[in-house]
């Protein structure tokens, strides 16, 4: 079955983008909000540099996994037609392969390295969602069983550039919660807000694209309950796109010349955190002895 022409929406949603970032913009001067973070200027500098950088680098792996994922595709008897009316059961496996996506981005430090970029803002805002990595061939690999049961690639691309333009208004602090039934199947900016949280209780949740249902049922869902507080659990210090983009990588390769080789593996696999001395147990709390009572005892 010959496939219909796909729009860009990505490309075509690009003004939309730019006048939405102008509104908020504008909506922080004249109601500003002590408990939101707001603009700053060299933070959304590098989230639109971050942006533009990631464009070309995209059309460069998307050569490399175009191909694999096309290869998969032609290999496989299976094939499922195209149709409109379909689009919504097309955009729902596409998201439940982004949400997978994504949680192994946050799982395996090798992916982190390629997605930390995204998180390595302070602040949360529409800019921040155009801060993109520039190693985004990572992901291709959760979307080849749509290739394999006989989804066209096109197909998936077409929906994952509808589900990438749904999740640029849920950058925002803007917006409050909304209509409950709503939060409870969509991703929102309050569901958001939480996963870009560097505190604790919010860490390595939320990984829905479009649905938030997936981390209801996989039990990485988390409320929001307190203000989130944005960034890493170690943050950068810098606003060069270069480093901003690669330096995760460069403290993996700093890991492996100080690790062991049995090490390296792990060291790539396992969680950014992961170390392969255990952190030293806390010291026991200190007891008071009881000297006042052997005092009152003697007398």
């Amino acid at each position: 079955m010959e496939l219909p022409p796909f729009p860009n929406v990505v490309l075509y949603s690009v003004p939309l983008f730019i006048l939405l970032m102008v509104l908020e913009r504008v909506s922080y001067w004249f109601h500003p909000d002590a408990d939101e973070v707001g603009y700053g200027g060299k933070d959304t500098a590098t989230s639109l540099s971050m942006g533009l950088g990631s464009l070309g680098w995209d059309v460069l792996w998307g050569i490399g996994t175009a191909a694999a994922t096309s290869a998969i595709y032609l290999l496989t008897p299976l094939r499922i037609d195209f149709h409109w009316w379909a689009l919504p059961l097309f955009l729902i496996a596409q998201d439940l392969c982004y949400y997978w996506s994504h949680r192994g981005h946050h799982m395996i430090r090798l992916l982190w390295a390629s997605h930390v970029v995204h998180h390595s803002s302070q602040t949360f805002n529409l800019s921040t969602a155009l801060r993109q990595s520039w190693t985004g061939f990572t992901g291709f690999l959760f979307y080849l069983p749509l290739a394999a049961v006989g989804v066209n690639p096109a197909v998936t691309a077409f929906c994952g550039g509808i589900n990438l333009v749904y999740q640029f208004w849920i950058h925002t602090e803007r917006i409050d919660k909304m209509w409950r039934p709503y939060e409870f199947v969509f991703n929102t900016p309050s569901h958001h807000r939480v996963h870009h949280a560097s505190q604790g209780g919010y860490l390595d949740r939320n990984f829905g694209g479009i649905l938030i249902i997936w981390d209801r049922l996989f039990g990485s869902f988390a409320p929001e309950l307190e203000r989130p507080v944005y960034g890493l659990t170690k943050n950068i210090t810098t606003h060069n796109p270069l480093r901003v983009a690669y330096h995760e990588y460069a403290a993996i390769l700093r890991d492996l010349r100080t690790r062991r080789v049995r090490a390296w593996l792990p060291t790539l696999l396992r969680g950014p955190g992961w170390s392969p001395t255990p952190a030293p147990a806390p010291a026991p709390a200190a007891t008071a002895k009881p000297v006042a009572v052997a005092v009152a005892a003697a007398d």
